[in-house]
């Protein structure tokens, strides 16, 4: 009996005519380091191609996003300065406060979301406050619910939680809505691991712990059914885009959030992912345009609608040019 499922591989026109999944520039999100007091960009070593930009550059940034399609970005900002009182976070004229306002006057049009998380801003590069060498859940969260807030006033129209607070989705919710800004949306960390794919991040955000982990706060990369609760309660405290994070360890999770729940799901491909590409196509080892498309397929076959990647500018090219 002939092998029938030949037929529709044949050719590329019958390939792309049965083709399930499809990648838009669209579906892209463009993590941003935005660096206080730069005049220009910097390097990061450990993410090749990726900078730390000053808040003046960010309009040609966003002019080249939106010609290529990305049409979307989230924001990390670097304080010049930090305290334990993370108040570079919350200040009307602090960093992201700025970029947020820069990139929507270059671009309006442009979907902006803000990181919320406190690890920039102290020098303990934990993201809550601490009670002695202890993470203060409760006490995060007006701070959190703050940055929030002033993120919001500033323009942004979507904040996302990485903080990983018991509660933080519900506590910035109710502050969006008491400071009449109900209608900022919020992307919850609904399944964000204590991963050790983060490493380049840290270098870049000036974030690493100055002492112990995140373990405490963050999901063991072994406990599948804990996130599982997680993502719930994001949604009963009013997430409106779940989110995996790491993305290629976790396909298993992020295809049980897509059937948990019919909110929008991102995954975020992490520095990690990113600087091992990168890495093993410097050492010719492997073609980084296909591995970048096949892992972007790979996430949205598994079930997400939204994919943060490092990649988003060079792939948006690739993905115009199939």
């Amino acid at each position: 009996m002939p092998n029938v499922l030949r037929r529709l591989r044949r050719t590329p026109a019958l390939r792309e005519l049965v083709r399930e999944t499809v990648v838009r520039p669209s579906d892209l999100i463009y993590p941003i380091f935005v660096g206080e007091g730069l005049s220009d960009r910097q390097p990061i070593e450990s993410m090749p191609g990726q900078f730390r930009h000053p808040v003046a550059g960010l309009p040609l940034l966003v002019k080249h996003l939106h010609e290529v399609g990305v049409k979307s970005v989230l924001l990390f900002g670097i304080p010049s300065s930090k305290n334990e009182r993370a108040s570079g976070a919350t200040t009307k004229n602090g960093v992201v406060q700025q970029a947020i306002k820069a990139m929507k006057d270059a671009e309006p049009s442009l979907v902006v979301m803000t990181d919320v998380c406190i690890c920039a801003y102290t020098p303990s590069g934990h993201c809550g406050v601490l009670r002695g060498n202890e993470i203060d859940n409760d006490s995060t969260l007006p701070l959190l619910s703050a940055m929030a807030v002033s993120h919001a006033e500033a323009g942004a129209d979507l904040v996302a939680p990485s903080s990983m607070m018991d509660s933080q989705v519900a506590a910035i919710r109710c502050a969006l809505m008491q400071s009449g800004m109900d209608e900022t949306a919020i992307m919850g960390y609904s399944a964000k691991f204590a991963s050790g794919f983060y490493g380049p991040f840290r270098e870049a955000a000036d974030s690493a712990p100055s002492f112990g982990d995140r373990a405490s706060y963050q999901h063991d990369p072994a406990n599948g059914r804990h996130a599982r609760r997680e993502i719930l309660q994001d949604v009963e405290e009013g997430a409106d885009i779940l989110m995996v994070k790491p993305g290629l360890s976790y396909l298993d999770i992020l295809r049980e959030a897509r059937e948990l729940s019919d909110l929008p799901l991102a995954v975020y491909s992490v520095s990690g992912e990113y600087s091992m590409i990168k890495a093993a196509a410097n050492c010719g080892w492997l073609d980084e345009k296909r591995i970048v498309l096949e892992t972007l397929t790979a996430f949205k076959r598994a079930g997400a609608d939204l994919i943060i990647s490092y990649f988003a500018p060079e792939a948006a090219l690739w993905l115009n040019e199939s």
